[in-house]
């Protein structure tokens, strides 16, 4: 952190006296703000997040809120509990304070149009967190992972696995949350590496729902990204298609809240963690998770370190604020369907059984006392 930190400390001079640990493990009750110092001008910046029943959502708003409050800056953080409605009434209460800027990782990418309309005629700046927003003109910028490579990482790691299993390998693909913009870009990095070997036979699909193409990605996808969903899912799957002692070899999954419903699903199957357990791919490296890869029940992770992306945002709504150019290192990519909104890209990480302490405890991301390790 003490690197990153320092390449932040340029726009946001109090950030340095951040500490990590308790900016990752605070967190806040929906409808909760706060204020900060009087550094940043007393600028108030609203943070609306889609959720708290997933880890990484609890630290993201958690740490970010947190960086910005050590900067000066009064804060309103909301969450939103996976309801649509719920995220644009918490979005319009935090127009009514005249935020100057809004962070928002959507939880419906393409429903906030209208209220960013009120937003914009406040003259309010939008910043999409993680989660581009679709169908408006009144988002000025982008902050994400590579989500593309992000599923490149996992769909290279199964074909790295491919060598030492009999052919033809049974897959079962997953796919993200359909309202959710992130997810085609998982799935499109995964799939166009996976694809041609379903097309060479290398890989089967046995439950046949194997996407003829990247944009056919919803028809597997997981609503809410619900691990309880995506548990039926795979029991569905290995009860209708894995009889007579067939048995899944893979399972392309997009994130960790899915590898868990997953490898809840393999478990009441049968499967036992060894050399026969499948590869399960994730993204997050969220606890639980990696206490499964400690136990075998899951292959990897790709980790998105999300204190760099609160840095990249925190930056970024002090170059807002202050009138500054505003750091973006991609133009062309993103295109949320009105215009192609300037963007930030970081980038993500895979994260094995081998590399879980140089990776996650090094970094100082988990303590050792955390994965018993």
């Amino acid at each position: 952190m003490t690197r990153r930190i320092s390449q932040v400390v340029a726009g946001l001079g109090a950030l340095a006296l951040l500490s990590t640990s308790a900016a990752c493990s605070s967190t806040r009750d929906a409808g909760t703000s706060s204020t900060g110092g009087t550094g940043g001008g007393s600028s108030l910046i609203g943070i609306a997040m889609p959720t708290k029943s997933l880890e990484r959502w609890n630290k993201d708003g958690a740490y970010l809120d947190e960086l910005l409050k050590k900067a000066g800056y009064q804060t309103t953080l909301q969450y939103a509990d996976n309801k649509v409605d719920q995220q644009i009434t918490q979005i319009q209460n935090m127009i009514n304070q005249n935020p100057k800027v809004l962070v928002i990782a959507s939880i419906d990418g393409t429903a906030l149009a209208p209220v960013l309309q009120t937003a914009k005629t406040k003259g309010i700046k939008v910043i999409a967190y993680d989660r581009l927003i679709n169908k408006t003109e009144n988002v000025d910028y982008y902050a994400t992972f590579d989500n593309y490579k992000v599923g490149q990482l996992q769909g290279e790691f199964i074909k790295s696995k491919l060598a030492g299993l009999p052919k033809p390998v049974n897959l079962e693909p997953f796919a993200g949350s359909p309202d959710d913009n992130n997810a085609k870009f998982f799935f499109s990095g995964a799939w166009d590496v996976l694809s041609p070997l379903v097309k060479s036979g290398d890989i089967v699909v046995p439950s046949g729902k194997a996407p003829a193409t990247n944009d056919e990605w919803t028809k597997i996808g997981i609503q809410g990204w619900g691990s309880d969903t995506a548990q039926s899912e795979m029991q569905n799957r290995l009860n209708s298609f894995y009889t007579g002692g067939k048995k899944v070899n893979i399972v392309l999954s997009p994130n960790d809240s899915l590898a868990l419903g997953i490898a809840q699903a393999l478990e009441g199957a049968g499967y036992k963690p060894g050399p026969e357990y499948p590869i399960v791919t994730g993204q997050d490296a969220d606890k639980a998770n990696v206490l499964n890869i400690i136990a075998g029940k899951q292959s990897m992770t790709v980790w998105k370190d999300t204190r760099t992306l609160g840095d990249q945002v925190a930056k970024m709504v002090d170059q807002i604020v202050k009138g500054s150019k505003v750091d973006v290192n991609d133009e062309k990519t993103y295109n949320n369907g009105t215009k192609v909104v300037p963007t930030y890209l970081l980038p993500p990480v895979v994260v094995t059984k081998d590399d879980i302490k140089s990776k996650l405890i090094d970094s100082g991301f988990y303590k050792a006392s955390d994965l018993g390790m």
